[in-house]
């Protein structure tokens, strides 16, 4: 008896907080929300990324779309997208002319501002290069190549109100088509605050091996409760634009999840360190397989969607570093401290030492024997700095992202802001691996691929009865 009113009084007390904070920021693990980060696309080895996004909701979206390189997440293509009741936007990214670059096409029917022309866009270099103003050159490598791998980020700017003029040129015609007649996102008395969210998943595929690696975009939800385009024109929301009227910092409230038996709501001055706390992990657990029997290979793909934000001096001269190490510096580089073990599946384990890796937005990790600066084996990457020679033929890896990493700033909402200080790094990213089977049948070649979330716990400092995580 007593512990059916215990769970009772729990799920009451649960319930109420989630109501008190509707408007926190927070990871969905549905996978729905009002922005969706995709950690990783290539073009690199002849490989195609195919990427879809779905508003499941009966209210159409206008949706920034922002595709940003590997090395620092600088702004390589960006457009508005209007997305219609129940409508599905998909899209290919496939190598550049000559192989340099990448190229989006689409032949989607859906809204954009600016429209695609029918042969697609090539992903530019003016946001790295100087050639831009917005964007001033920094210390990477300023050719295309930097664009043939990074991630994407999907943000709901606001919902289209309905009966409004938006509405009706996203709403498809007798002809199948919407019209897309004088859209703009500068017309925002069309839009109103998001209030719901949306979904999508990406494939980086192979024809010519016949790979197929695929995976959902990680959705955050109540990511705002306004009307983003307002705000943000002309260069539309990021990730830096989350806010939350709870916030009694005049930032955003991040609702973070762990081991303890509530999640603990955290309010922050900025934005990006909302997003950047639901985002954190005090290390990365995941699997290995790389049998040469099989032709196996395994690249693992960790992804630091907010990076940039902090290491980036050129654009936000006067934002932290911490809970990165260093600044964003020649020759493109911005590296972290991580340590960890490598074991195989018998408990036989030897440490990682130490060392500054990592060093871009967006990394590749095979795991292979010899090390050396080839690409790597599952997706031709070569933003390298990490090879982890595996135990055995199979196991499981630790990577602790702890040492000299902290976000700070945080403040528990319901215990009269007592500092919290959440140590680690803002992480996504997922383990593939390929299987390359010459003995399927007689004169059958047959490849096979998986993808699997790395897996992240998170740790945090505080006083002792609020690092509840």
């Amino acid at each position: 008896m007593y512990r059916h009113v215990a769970l009772r009084a729990a799920a009451f007390a649960s319930l109420t907080f989630a109501f008190h904070y509707a408007h926190a920021v927070s990871m969905n693990p549905h996978g729905i929300g009002e922005a969706l980060i995709y950690p990783y696309y290539t073009v690199n080895k002849n490989q195609d990324t195919l990427i879809s996004v779905v508003n499941p909701g009966s209210v159409g979206k206008a949706v920034q779309v922002r595709f940003r390189e590997g090395y620092n997440g600088r702004d390589v293509r960006s457009f508005v997208l209007y997305l219609a009741p129940h409508d599905v936007w998909t899209a290919s990214m496939s190598p550049g002319v000559d192989g340099i670059g990448a190229m989006l096409k689409t032949s989607d029917k859906s809204c954009t501002t600016p429209l695609f022309p029918a042969e697609g866009v090539e992903l530019t270099s003016a946001g790295y290069d100087g050639t831009s103003p917005p964007y001033p050159a920094d210390a990477g490598p300023q050719n295309l190549t930097r664009t043939q791998e990074g991630s994407i980020e999907f943000i709901v700017g606001g919902d289209i109100i309905p009966g409004s003029a938006t509405e009706a040129a996203t709403t498809r015609t007798a002809s199948g088509a919407p019209s897309c007649a004088g859209l703009t996102p500068m017309n925002t008395a069309d839009l109103g605050p998001a209030n719901s969210g949306i979904f999508g998943s990406a494939s980086i595929v192979n024809v010519g091996e016949g790979t197929f690696f695929s995976y959902n975009a990680d959705a955050l939800q109540n990511f705002s409760s306004r009307n983003l385009f307002f705000y943000t024109l002309p260069l539309g929301p990021t990730l830096a634009d989350a806010s939350s009227p709870e916030s009694k910092l005049g930032g955003a409230v991040a609702y973070v999840t762990g081991y303890g038996e509530y999640p603990a709501a955290l309010d922050y001055e900025s934005g990006i360190d909302a997003v950047s706390a639901v985002l954190m992990a005090d290390a990365i657990y995941g699997e290995y397989f790389v049998d040469a029997g099989f032709g196996a290979n395994t690249d693992w793909i960790v992804s630091f969607p907010t990076k940039n934000y902090y290491v980036d001096k050129v654009l936000y001269p006067s934002n932290p570093t911490a809970p990165f190490e260093e600044s964003f510096s020649a020759p493109g580089e911005s590296g972290v401290s991580i340590g960890g073990t490598v074991c195989d599946r018998d408990q036989s384990c030897q440490t990682i030492a130490a060392t500054r890796v990592l060093p871009y937005q967006v990394n590749t990790i095979p795991i292979r024997s010899g090390g050396g600066n080839d690409p790597s084996g599952v997706f031709g990457s070569n933003q390298l700095s990490l090879t982890i020679t595996p135990r055995a033929s199979a196991g499981d890896i630790k990577l602790d992202l702890s040492a000299d990493h902290a976000l700070v700033g945080g403040q528990y909402l319901v215990k009269d802001h007592t500092p919290m200080l959440l140590t680690g790094l803002p992480v996504l990213g997922f383990m593939a691996y390929d299987i390359v089977n010459a003995n399927a049948q007689n004169g059958v070649l047959a490849n096979y691929g998986g993808t699997f979330p790395l897996r992240k716990p998170i740790a945090c400092e505080g006083l002792a009865d609020t690092c509840d995580l």
